[in-house]
């Protein structure tokens, strides 16, 4: 098992380097330097920062060392039955992304706007809006939540996938406190009001759902 230790380690630093680049380039006072250089040409930042995020994640997983240690292989039919709770977070996740405009996500709008001469150097990559409706009721970030579900659960896990899984999770939970503190910058009292009635990541309080709307 020790052999397997420097392979761990590979994947991990791999990760930890993403995770560095990825979050320096989500950062606010970095969109700030660009916009000032770029003016509204920052519209098309968000389709790079996109692009990028999965290049380089599929560079590292490609990357990865591949420790062969098989961890468990379930048999029939929990082969199967594992797949249903995949299958139920990935419609969680498609119905938190209904609560936020995807084009805009992904990048789209930003550039229609610029195209349109109607994008502005203050908006950054994205128009952000505070909604409280949903999964986002329970969590603050439900897709962070529907994502790690549908990795968890699988019938194969070995060594190479199961740190790959950690990395991800640690990623989420890291880079969900450095967004929240931008979220606060850009809301104020209004976020931090969130925080303190809605879990971050596990939706722990299912029963006690948020009920205030802020648009």
């Amino acid at each position: 098992m020790i052999e397997y230790i420097p392979s761990v380690l590979g994947i991990i630093f791999l990760f930890i380097v993403f995770g560095f680049s990825h979050s320096i380039l989500a950062s606010l006072w970095l969109k700030k330097k660009l916009a000032g250089w770029l003016g509204n040409k920052i519209a098309f930042y968000r389709i790079f920062y996109n692009l990028f995020s999965i290049f380089s994640l599929a560079i590292i997983y490609e990357l990865s060392p591949r420790p062969d240690i098989i961890i468990y292989d379930l048999q029939s039919p929990f082969d199967l039955i594992i797949l249903i709770p995949q299958f139920g977070s990935l419609i969680g996740a498609l119905f938190s992304f209904k609560y936020f405009s995807t084009k805009e996500f992904l990048g789209i709008d930003q550039i229609k706007r610029y195209l349109q001469n109607n994008y502005s150097a203050d908006e950054l990559d994205e128009r952000m809006s505070f909604r409280i409706e949903g999964p986002y009721r329970y969590c603050r970030h439900p897709v962070y939540f529907f994502s790690i579900i549908f990795l968890l659960f699988r019938p194969v896990m070995d060594l190479f996938y199961i740190t790959f899984l950690v990395c991800v999770i640690l990623y989420f939970w890291v880079g969900s406190i450095y967004e929240e503190k931008k979220l606060v910058e850009i809301f104020g009292s209004d976020y931090s009001e969130y925080q303190k009635y809605v879990p971050a990541i596990i939706p722990y309080k299912l029963f006690s759902p948020y009920t205030i709307n802020k648009n």
